[in-house]
């Protein structure tokens, strides 16, 4: 926790209250009402949590405003273009760069454990081939802690730190099993000779019948959706994790209840939700049409997948997403994809309509990384599972974070009661 030198005054009921204050590294400064209840009898109203930090972290910070993301104090632009997506889980779980010798010894030990428990093989025949890959992930995910007894024990650091590995590792191995299940394919297990994003993507395409081999630049794009969605500060799906972990809930069950909480549409579906917009606009002389609708205020249709709720400028992810979007959809083309064609037209047009540019709706990272997965193949219904197998260092992160912090508590928010009063009980016969 910051130190504090700095208080702010309530006044209630002709009494005052000194608050603390605690000012960040960077960022709004932080009112501590945690004694506020003993002093004052009152609560705070925040729904949302808009104007509530539930937590100090030392991780990851947002400045909305500014367009700013960064992971540790570096750039996320930095990292996505320098960087690989196990270097960036390396940084996040222990809050810096490896050296040489860190990196292939984390690697290495990331490699080695990406097989999942064979038993676990028969978790996805009780599901029927049209679940949703995410209910799938939910479940097997969860089901992790009836395999792995020797990383349940959150109050050992060497368990931690395994069910760590594990969770990293194996996430790739379930969300391709839930993709190859779903479509009816034999399952591929995982190659220790190809790197993180190379083996999802073999994972996921390979087949029995013929000999696939990973494109290096479907494999560099992989590694930067990875990367882009790695951690986002205190979101839905991380407070999530962060709540059940409050509990004292093993990992497996804490990560599988950010998996479900991911799964909103309003979270982790959005980048589909860009996908089904560019399906029905369907074609390219219709998109004068839906832009002049979301320029429309009494129309409800928006532009998904344009502007973010969290950057007021620009999505910082954005810039190198379309990067690989540019590079993705060179090497495959889009001349057979209609709504590859929408896309490509559609970010030109509004990019040249001053409209939009006044507005700062620009495209984000999940207009671009909807583009990228659909021109490799992937259906909707596998984006969300991706971006859990992305974010899923992040969550380990904060899950780490804190269960390590000697102040932990469990998650008790307080409400503004508005049912009824205490009455007595009416006999069902006198009813």
């Amino acid at each position: 926790m910051a130190d504090t030198q700095k208080t702010a005054t309530l006044t209630l009921d002709g009494k005052t209250f000194d608050l603390p204050i605690y000012s960040p590294t960077v960022g709004p400064d932080v009112i501590d009402i945690r004694k506020l209840y003993g002093q004052a009898g009152v609560f705070t109203y925040d729904p949302g949590f808009t104007s509530t930090a539930a937590c100090d972290s030392a991780i990851t910070f947002i400045d909305g405003d500014e367009g700013v993301l960064l992971h540790r104090g570096y750039t996320i632009g930095e990292l996505a273009e320098k960087s690989h997506f196990l270097e960036v889980c390396y940084l996040l779980l222990y809050g810096a760069l490896p050296t040489a010798k860190e990196m292939e010894d984390f690697e290495a030990l990331v490699t080695r454990h990406t097989m999942v428990h064979e038993q676990m093989h028969k978790f996805f025949t009780g599901f029927r081939r049209d679940a949703h890959p995410m209910a799938i992930m939910v479940g097997v995910v969860g089901a992790m802690s009836a395999f792995y007894h020797d990383s349940i024990d959150i109050a050992d650091a060497h368990q931690r730190e395994v069910a760590t590995i594990r969770l990293l590792a194996k996430m790739p191995t379930i969300a391709a099993m839930a993709y190859k299940y779903t479509i009816g394919q034999p399952m591929v297990y995982p190659r220790n000779d190809l790197d993180y994003a190379s083996n999802f993507l073999h994972m996921c395409f390979s087949v029995p019948a013929e000999e696939y081999v990973v494109n290096p630049i479907l494999a560099r794009a992989m590694d930067r959706i990875f990367t882009l969605h790695a951690d986002h500060e205190q979101n839905a799906s991380t407070s999530t994790v962060r709540l059940a972990s409050s509990s004292g809930a093993n990992p497996f069950a804490c990560i599988a209840a950010g998996i479900a909480c991911l799964w909103g549409p309003a979270h982790g579906g959005a980048n589909q939700a860009c996908l089904e917009m560019l399906r029905e606009i369907g074609t390219v002389d219709r998109i004068p049409e839906y832009i002049a609708r979301a320029k429309d205020k009494n129309d409800p249709f928006r532009l998904m997948g344009f502007g973010h709720r969290v950057y007021k400028n620009f999505d910082p992810r954005a810039t190198v997403m379309k990067q690989s979007a540019d590079e993705v959809l060179e090497l495959l083309g889009v001349d057979n994809n209609p709504t590859l064609q929408v896309a490509k037209e559609l970010e030109k047009q509004a990019l040249a309509d001053p409209y939009f540019h006044d507005k700062k709706l620009f495209p984000n990272v999940d207009f671009y990384s909807g583009i990228i997965l659909e021109a490799m193949g992937f259906p909707t219904a596998m984006f969300t599972p991706i971006f859990a197998l992305s974010r899923t260092v992040g969550w380990i992160s904060q899950w780490k974070e804190m269960i390590e912090d000697p102040a932990m508590k469990i998650g008790r928010p307080r409400q503004l009661y508005t049912g009824a009063t205490e009455r007595p009980y009416v006999n069902v016969e006198d009813r």
